[in-house]
């Protein structure tokens, strides 16, 4: 159910919506009239993630346990009037075919962020040892270089990145990520994105999702 915000007159009352992004930061409330369109709340949040590259993203919903994209020209309200809780997600909508070819920085690290969520949760499917190094391009990005003093056993676990995430697979795990010392963060994902890119299942949704 929506949020309402107290004025005057039944158009011009504001509702609110929470939205939640890929990087599982705070949820953050929108406000929005019943006339507003999709586009205009979806810019809403292209702004505050200061996005330029917007074609590739989208909001997306769960009504009836299906799960559909907000479409920009229809009212918001008339599409989410029976969404309870009211939550939007953001999310990437359409992979590019070569990430490597998005022209700003902050594009690539919501898709990184999009398929690192793909990975952890079984879409993004691949063998064992593509699964590991992928892994270590994480951490890479997460932590940096590894050192001794800094990362001791175990330091992998505290990272969920693998469907079915092992202490044997976490030790293979930190030797590839020993492998990729100098490699700052953007460099780590972009090489993420590379490898992810080649995988058949890169950009492939297993559950259908609707445009609402």
């Amino acid at each position: 159910m929506f949020r309402k915000k107290s004025v005057k007159g039944d158009v011009h009352t504001e509702l609110q919506c929470s939205v939640r992004f890929l990087d599982d930061s705070e949820p953050q409330s929108l406000s929005f009239k019943k006339e507003t369109p999709g586009q205009e709340l979806f810019d809403q949040v292209c702004n505050k993630l200061n996005l330029v590259e917007k074609d590739y993203f989208g909001l997306r919903y769960v009504e009836d346990k299906q799960r559909y994209w907000l479409d920009p020209l229809k009212s918001v309200y008339k599409q989410l009037k029976g969404v309870n809780p009211c939550v939007l997600c953001f999310r990437v909508k359409f992979y590019p075919s070569d990430p490597m070819k998005l022209h700003e920085e902050i594009t690539r690290y919501y898709l990184f962020l999009q398929l690192r969520r793909d990975l952890h949760h079984g879409r993004l499917l691949c063998s064992q040892a593509d699964a590991l190094v992928l892994a270590a391009y994480i951490i890479q990005s997460e932590v940096g270089d590894y050192h001794p003093e800094d990362h001791p056993q175990g330091y992998v676990s505290e990272f969920k990145m693998l469907p079915k995430q092992n202490a044997k697979m976490e030790a293979e795990i930190m030797e590839i990520h020993k492998s990729l010392t100098g490699q700052v963060p953007a460099e780590a994902e972009a090489n993420f994105l590379k490898k992810a890119a080649t995988l058949d299942t890169y950009g492939v949704d297993p559950h259908q999702v609707k445009v609402g």
